[in-house]
């Protein structure tokens, strides 16, 4: 918040930045000005430009610096594999060596100050690339790429000198790509396909090579972004510029981590606005997966629960192997949408429909059971003693003769269905040629999904090689937990991206009249205790029960009666994290005479224990309901994140939980209830009446804002038990902890 007495983000010409108390936000990416509408309430970016790359993509010339034609020497493969890139992409090149006079028959300049003309992209082949960025940024080199290792990959010595050439790039207006990087991104792509393209962004250049390949099966690839350690350029740059590019159907990325978690989600929502599915693999769910990506890249690889919720916000596809990843992002580039979410199984195997069946329901695919007027209508065709329910098992036979098609017309045509699927475990020609040919004729005229299945491990069948792969409107599998994987991904992002509504359009800029009443209760560097923790739910409009805090045991009593009996008595301080396991909780109270005992033992405890109360809580007795957490925690790339689950004294036995990363709307709060495993207490179970989720929707909501608001300044926050009382009675916070930054 501008103007406040607390430290703000903003983004300056490159990246997210800490800005000081009072200053005033600078430009933003690319020259546009950073106004106080671009800014969050907490003083983060809700607008990031898309960088204009079609000049490193497709330059007009390009610059070698370090180039050279001596063999064996690591450069001269390097400069002919760019001097071939050139000549396709129509790029004159300029090769630069101090003590050659031509590289390739090339006339060679002796530095970047002799280049005969400005040149939109330079190479850099040398070891030290920050002396000769500076000589590029004086001659306006709009791009640069820099191969060299040994930056923040290797540790504090080598993030330092990444840092430096960061500063440097970030003065001279010029875009860099790296260091750490590869050729990638000047490999030979196949010109002569044709429809939506996938463009593809990784971290590593050998894990690209799968999606890369794909070209050899039909599918066309129209980029490949190496983004090596991203001391500039990023992901995030590349996301939101292949989201623009007209030809992209699909964007495949290899991640290891995130430059900057803001900057991510600017650039996957503006994929979702436009319709453009983002498929990733993103390493680090493992301890050792995040650690040895961190050594690779140098960059925050996330906490994987954190960075898993994100990405789900925003549509991205998270898949887990390479495999997936060419599967799915084939599939979504090239499949029109839905017609409808039902899938059907079409088999010459009874076994293998009802394997599939059990797999695709098991993923949460929805097969539909066949009306008995379509079941009549398969019957002319099919024997009457096969099922036809859906899976549909036809027997073999027909797909021998004419009935073959007239089956596959009879299922598309159902307006359930909107995918069939034809698993083939193995080749059986003549049959299986038949089969197949009926397939792709049969999608050549629909506008719904047709999926095979080629299970066969052999693979060089014609029917596999010739006439499934020369079809780019059948989606072709050699696996049925790839296809699965990839049909429920298609529905899903079709179904996300139909109802869309960014974020960012509805995020709060100015704070609430919450925060100045809530920023007085901040202790910066301290805990507050749970009564201090309970004013800062007040302010913002969150539920806690009745409660008193005293200081002897008369006021204790008088303080009973006024919030009336059974009561609760808790020790209250700053440094009490578990009160219930000190035995500083006493339930249930109905009596004078308990609450004076209760005070003195609350307090011996204390004493004993050598915890300092700042006094003893009396509070309302609230009993039934269902007992949730709701908290905040600070995640290094993303910052303030929220989470919901299932508390009380057992909250980190059970795990049940759910993150969002704000901002979200309301139904991001409901679909975080929704993927909690213990979701049906909120519905109600052994008779007891449902709970009001509405209530606890709004406070995820209210205590999102706070997040937003206090982020800063909150390292950690919880509110457990909230208990969630019956349906219209509202959800009171029992308990609270609060630590201040």
């Amino acid at each position: 918040m501008l103007g406040s007495t607390r430290g703000t983000l903003t983004t300056d010409s490159r990246r997210t930045r800490v800005l000081a108390c009072g200053e005033q936000p600078g430009p933003a990416v690319h020259g546009r000005p950073a106004e106080v509408d671009d800014l969050d309430v907490s003083g983060r970016p809700l607008y990031a430009d898309v960088p204009d790359l079609d000049r490193f993509f497709r330059p007009e010339s390009v610059a070698v610096i370090g180039a050279s034609d001596a063999e064996g020497r690591p450069n001269t493969g390097i400069t002919r594999q760019l001097l071939a890139w050139s000549e396709r992409v129509g790029a004159r090149l300029h090769p630069v060596h101090p003590s050659r006079p031509s590289v390739f028959g090339i006339p060679c300049s002796p530095s970047v100050a002799d280049l005969p003309e400005q040149v939109d992209l330079a190479v850099l082949l040398v070891a030290d690339p920050l002396p000769v960025i500076e000589e590029l940024a004086e001659a306006k080199v709009k791009f640069a790429v820099v191969f060299a290792s040994g930056f923040a990959e290797t540790g504090e010595e080598g993030a330092a000198a990444q840092a430096r050439l960061a500063a440097a790039v970030g003065e001279s207006g010029m875009r860099l790509l790296g260091p750490n990087t590869n050729l990638n991104a000047f490999e030979e792509f196949r010109t002569d396909l044709d429809g939506p393209a996938i463009a593809l962004i990784t971290q590593s250049g050998h894990q690209g090579r799968p999606v890369f390949a794909l070209q050899e099966l039909g599918v066309r690839l129209s980029h490949w972004a190496p983004t090596g350690n991203e001391a500039d350029l990023e992901t995030a740059d590349f996301l939101s510029y292949f989201a623009q590019r007209p030809e992209v159907g699909a964007i495949a990325c290899y991640l290891e981590g995130l430059k900057d978690g803001r900057s991510f989600l600017l650039a996957a929502d503006r994929a979702a606005r436009r319709k453009v599915p983002v498929v990733a693999v993103k390493v680090g769910r493992t301890e050792t997966g995040a650690r040895t990506a961190a050594s690779h890249t140098g960059k925050l690889t996330g906490a994987d629960a954190v960075v898993d919720a994100a990405m789900r916000q925003y549509g991205v596809i998270r898949v887990d192997g390479l495999d997936e990843l060419q599967d799915t992002a084939t599939l979504l580039a090239r499949a029109r949408p839905p017609r409808a979410d039902g899938v059907a199984v079409c088999s010459i195997s009874g076994g293998t429909g009802a394997h599939f069946a059990d797999l695709a329901t098991e993923a949460g695919l929805r097969l539909p059971t066949l009306s008995a007027a379509k079941q009549a209508e398969l019957h002319q065709w099919i024997p009457e003693y096969l099922s036809v329910a859906n899976p549909v098992d036809n027997g073999g036979h027909p797909v021998g003769d004419e009935r073959g098609r007239k089956i596959i017309d009879a299922i598309l045509a159902d307006p359930e269905v909107g995918v069939l699927v034809c698993p083939v475990t193995g080749p059986f020609p003549p049959l299986s040629d038949r089969l197949v040919q009926d397939l792709v004729d049969a999608a050549e005229r629909t506008d719904k999904l047709v999926c095979v299945v080629w299970g066969s491990p052999v693979g060089t069948e014609r029917a596999y090689r010739e006439v499934l792969l020369g079809s780019s409107r059948v989606a072709t599998f050699r696996t049925v937990g790839n296809c699965i994987t990839a049909v429920r991904a298609y529905l899903d992002h079709h179904r996300f991206v139909t109802g869309y509504r960014s974020p960012f359009d509805r995020a709060p800029r100015l704070p609430s009249p919450s925060f100045r009443k809530a920023q007085a209760l901040m202790r910066p560097g301290q805990q507050l205790s749970e009564h201090a923790a309970k004013q800062l739910l007040r302010a913002y409009g969150i539920r806690v029960p009745r409660e008193q805090l005293v200081s002897s045991a008369a006021a204790a009593v008088r303080a009973a009666g006024l919030v009336g009996y059974p009561v609760v008595m808790k020790a209250s301080g700053a440094r009490i994290a578990h009160k219930t396991e000190l035995g500083l909780v006493k339930v249930g109270l109905t009596s004078a005479s308990q609450v004076r005992d209760a005070y003195r033992d609350l307090t011996d405890i204390a004493r004993y224990e050598d915890v300092s109360l700042d006094g003893v809580l009396v509070c309302q007795m609230v009993e039934r309901g269902v007992e949730m957490v709701v908290g905040v925690t600070h995640d290094e790339l993303f910052g303030p994140a929220v989470t919901v689950g299932l508390g009380g004294v057992l909250v980190e036995v059970l795990r049940d939980t759910a993150v969002r990363v704000p901002p979200f709307g309301e139904e991001q709060a409901r679909d975080m209830l929704a993927e909690l495993r213990g979701r049906a207490l909120l519905d109600g179970v052994r008779g007891r009446p449902p709970a009001d989720t509405d209530a606890l929707v709004e406070v995820i909501l209210r205590v999102q804002r706070m997040a937003l608001e206090l982020g800063g300044e909150l390292a950690e926050f919880d509110i457990n038990p909230l208990m969630v009382l019956e349906r219209g009675q509202g959800a009171v916070a029992l308990d609270a902890l609060a630590v201040c930054r």
